[in-house]
């Protein structure tokens, strides 16, 4: 017997920054699905938007980018990245972007497995 399960975008949880004007779209988590190997979301910067540097613990991170262009900072280096592009870092890399356009910058985002944890770099950087 084949099931199928359907969850309308209305449902799914949404998160807005409170450092700027990001948001976030889960939409693959443990609360939503029943998931714990896998987690995914939806992000999106609008210009200027810039993440704080922060890493995870116990997960590969997978980015898809959907929308506008913007910067993946890792370590020193940095990487500019535009629609259609996809990146990726290991556990414990410490990451962030930044739009650099003057359209919004969307991805998708995977974990694989979920992460255990999320370290910010500088405690009050959340």
């Amino acid at each position: 017997m084949t099931m199928a399960y359907v969850t309308a975008s209305s449902d799914l949880p949404r998160f807005k920054s409170t450092r700027d004007r990001r948001q976030r779209v889960d939409l693959v988590t443990d609360e939503i699905w029943g998931f714990s190997d896998i987690r995914a979301d939806h992000i999106t910067y609008a210009p200027g938007d810039t993440a704080a540097a922060h890493y995870h613990v116990g997960a590969r991170h997978i980015w898809f980018i959907d929308a506008g262009q913007g910067v993946l900072h890792v370590g020193d280096q940095s990487f500019e990245l535009a629609k259609g592009d996809v990146a990726t870092v290991d556990e414990g890399e410490v990451h962030w972007f930044e739009n650099t356009g003057s359209e919004p910058f969307s991805f998708y985002e995977i974990w694989v497995p979920a992460p255990s944890e999320t370290v910010w770099i500088k405690d009050d950087d959340i």
